[in-house]
């Protein structure tokens, strides 16, 4: 097992990757897993997909294009697994752009490797890893697929959700544990997204921090609290009620 004082980076900043149970990703930088160890995909499911009402939510969509933000893009296990899912439940005429904010984003060879223990997304991780650029940084714009796009805006969070220009339907917040990682779940961020949510838009989370929940509701969202994942006792998930600030 790597120790921090040992750990060399991943050449993506100063993001440090160790490797845990053969393919589990653990950071260094945070001192935490990239996704649940009971199993990463069904907490997505669970999660971020049922607590946004999704996929039942893309057959009524009225707009062309349904917009999803998450915070921290980690290994992809939330883009493949939603991208799998909306391959089954997509109309025609729709398209999914799915939008994620990282600061340390990793390469294609270690994506690979966090998702390779899921063979239910191996169709996904192979076109994605195939598209991913040698050195990510800046704005990673891709075309997955005819109906479906993926923009990974690499840097901070506020500033990335800031500038950007989209509205966003639904969000998965998935940062490191509010713990290690609490800037990414502030008051400032938390602003930034109810301004950038299309209203009766939503959001879901697997943390349960009072500090987290209070954030969400100083901000505009009425928040929710449903069993969470895995023995977990609880997550979060919310609405845009409208401007009642």
């Amino acid at each position: 097992m790597t120790h921090p004082e040992d750990a060399k980076p991943d050449g993506t900043g100063d993001h440090m990757l160790d490797w845990r149970e053969g393919d589990m990703p653990y950071s260094l930088a945070f001192g935490d897993h990239f996704y649940c160890q009971t199993d990463g995909r069904l907490e997505c499911g669970h999660v971020f997909l049922n607590g946004n009402g999704l996929p039942d939510r893309w057959a009524d969509h009225l707009e062309e294009t349904f917009v999803i933000g998450e915070l921290g893009f980690g290994t992809a296990l939330n883009l493949t697994e939603t991208w799998r899912q909306w391959k089954l439940a997509r109309r025609p005429d729709k398209t999914l752009h799915f939008v994620s904010f990282e600061l340390y984003p990793m390469r294609a060879q270690e994506i690979d490797r966090a998702l390779s223990r899921w063979p239910e997304v191996d169709t996904e991780r192979q076109a994605l890893v195939a598209l991913w650029p040698e050195e990510p940084q800046g704005i990673i714009a891709l075309q997955l697929d005819e109906q479906t796009k993926l923009t990974v805006v690499c840097g901070e969070a506020l500033h990335g959700i800031e500038t950007s220009a989209l509205t966003f339907d639904a969000w998965f917040l998935d940062g490191f544990a509010p713990s290690r990682n609490p800037d990414m779940w502030s008051v400032e961020i938390m602003s930034a997204i109810y301004e950038k949510t299309r209203e009766r838009g939503t959001f879901a989370t697997y943390a349960a921090a009072g500090f987290v929940r209070r954030n969400l509701q100083a901000v505009g969202f009425a928040v929710e609290r449903r069993k969470g994942f895995a023995g977990k006792r609880e997550m979060l998930c919310g609405t845009k009620q409208g401007n009642i600030r």
